[in-house]
C-alpha cells in the first residue's frame, strides 16, 4: 500500500515590539508581550484547540488507521505555558495516544543551521529535545529543521546526533525529475530523507479556498481520489498546522474537509504512516547530493535561504547577529543568552523579505510591521540597544 505520511508545523514567535528604549529590562524590553499574547490567543481559539479536538476525535474513531505527525517549537510552547494551557493539553493527550509522532526541530525555529559554526544549531536542538519530554513526554527519532532549511552538512550533524531521518522540501530543482514519492538517503551520512509532496500538500495549505482554481471546491473525497493516483511508497503531505481555522478560516469548510480526510483516505488502498514509520517500511532508492552550502527549504518559489537572507537588509541584520554571538556567552548572563536566541527566529527575517505578490503576501502574514523596511529599522534598533546592554554587562564583569 502507498502510505500518506501527513505532518504539521505548529510555530508562533515572540515578535519584536515597535522599539525606542525606556525603564523597561529582560526579555520584554525587546519582545512585544501584548500583540505576542493577542496573536496567540486567537490562534488557539481559531486553531490550536478546535483543531487539538478534531484530531483526536478523529484517532479515537479510526482506532490506529489513521496516524500523522506535528513539530511544535520550542516558542509555541513556551506561549503555551504563558497563555494557553488547553492547547498544551491538547498536544499531551496527542502524545498518550500513541497514535501519533512528534518531530524534533530547533528550540527557537532559528537559523541556526546556516551559521558557520554549528554549535547554536546542536545546542538548540537538544534543548528542543529536553522540552519536548519535559511537556509532552515524547523523545523524537525524526528531525525537521526550521523552514525545511536542509543541505548535505545539516543532514550529517542530525545523523550524529541520532535521529533515523530528516523531512525536506521535494524542490523541483533538486529532484531534478525524480519523485518525491519515495525515500532518498544523504549523501556523506545516508540518512533517510523524507520529501514534501508540494503540489498535493499546496492544494490543501494555499489552494483550498481560491475559487480562481481549477480544483475548486476541494473535498475529501476529490483529494483522496488525486492522492490514490500514487502507486509509489509514500505521499508526504506537511503543511502549516495553521492552515486550519487561520490561513484558511473555518467559513472555508476546512475542518469539514480535515474532519472528512482520514475515512475517504482509508477507502482507496492508501494507509497512513507517520515518517518514522516510513523508514522502517521502506528503503531509500538513491543517494540525493544537495551539496554541502547550496540550501533547499519549503519557501517560496525559488525553495531556497532567500525569503530570510535574499536582501541586503536581511544580510545585514543575519551577519550582525551572528557576530554577537562570542560575546553573549562571555556574558554568562541566561537572560541575555535567552533574548539572544530568540532574535535568532526566522521570523525576524521573513518579515524583512521585498518579495512580492503571492510570496509577499505571505510573508506580511502574522507580521505587525507595516513594511519590510520598518522591520529591519525596527531589527536594527533592538539590536544596537542590546549590543549595548551586552558590553554594558561585560564590563562589569572585566
Amino acid at each position: 500500500m502507498t502510505s500518506v505520511c501527513m505532518y504539521f508545523q505548529v510555530h508562533q514567535p515572540f515578535r519584536l515590539r515597535r522599539f525606542w528604549p525606556d525603564d523597561r529590562s529582560g526579555f520584554f524590553r525587546y519582545f512585544d508581550e501584548r500583540s505576542n499574547r493577542e496573536i496567540f490567543e486567537r490562534v488557539a481559539r481559531k486553531c490550536y484547540i478546535p483543531t487539538n479536538t478534531l484530531l483526536l476525535d478523529a484517532l479515537d474513531e479510526h482506532k490506529g488507521e489513521f496516524r500523522f505527525s506535528l513539530s511544535v517549537t520550542g516558542t509555541l510552547l513556551e506561549q503555551c505555558e504563558l497563555w494557553g494551557k488547553d492547547a498544551l493539553e491538547g498536544f499531551r493527550q496527542m502524545a498518550e495516544t500513541g497514535s501519533m509522532e512528534f518531530l524534533d526541530e530547533t528550540f527557537y525555529h532559528s537559523l541556526s543551521s546556516l551559521f558557520e559554526d554549528k554549535t547554536e544549531f546542536i545546542e538548540e536542538i537538544k534543548e528542543h529535545r529536553e522540552l519536548m519530554f519535559d511537556l509532552l513526554g515524547v523523545k523524537p527519532k525524526v528531525f525537521r529543521n526550521t523552514e525545511l532549511l536542509y543541505n548535505n552538512t545539516i543532514a550529517k550533524l542530525v545523523s550524529g546526533l541520532g535521529y533515523r531521518a530528516i523531512l525536506t522540501e521535494g524542490a523541483d530543482h533538486m529532484l531534478e525529475g525524480r519523485s518525491p514519492n519515495v525515500l532518498y538517503r544523504a549523501k556523506g551520512s545516508g540518512l533517510p530523507i523524507i520529501f514534501r509532496n508540494y503540489k498535493l500538500s499546496d492544494d490543501i495549505g494555499y489552494r483550498f479556498s481560491a475559487r480562481w482554481w481549477e480544483g475548486y471546491p476541494l473535498t475529501a473525497e476529490k483529494w483522496a481520489s488525486w492522492a490514490s493516483g500514487n502507486n509509489e511508497d509514500c505521499v508526504n503531505i506537511f503543511m502549516d498546522y495553521e492552515t486550519f481555522g487561520e490561513h484558511q478560516w473555518e467559513e472555508t469548510g476546512i475542518f469539514s474537509f480535515l474532519k472528512e480526510l482520514p475515512g475517504e483516505v482509508l477507502k482507496t488502498h492508501l494507509d497512513f504512516s507517520t515518517p518514522l514509520e516510513l523508514v522502517e517500511k521502506y528503503s531509500p532508492v538513491a543517494e540525493i547530493d544537495v551539496g554541502d552550502f547550496s540550501t533547499i527549504s519549503w519557501a517560496d518559489m525559488e525553495r531556497d535561504t532567500s525569503a530570510w537572507l535574499g536582501n541586503d537588509m536581511q544580510r545585514r541584520c543575519f551577519e550582525e547577529i551572528k557576530l554577537l554571538e562570542p560575546f553573549v556567552r562571555k556574558t554568562e548572563d541566561p537572560e541575555i543568552l535567552r533574548i539572544w536566541k530568540h532574535l535568532l527566529t526566522s521570523d525576524h527575517y521573513y518579515y524583512m523579505c521585498t518579495k512580492w505578490l503571492g510570496d509577499g503576501d505571505v510573508h506580511s502574514y502574522f507580521s505587525v510591521h507595516s513594511t519590510p523596511f520598518d522591520a529591519a529599522v525596527n531589527f536594527m534598533a533592538v539590536l544596537m540597544d542590546f549590543k549595548a546592554q551586552v558590553f554594558r554587562k561585560l564590563r562589569t564583569i572585566a
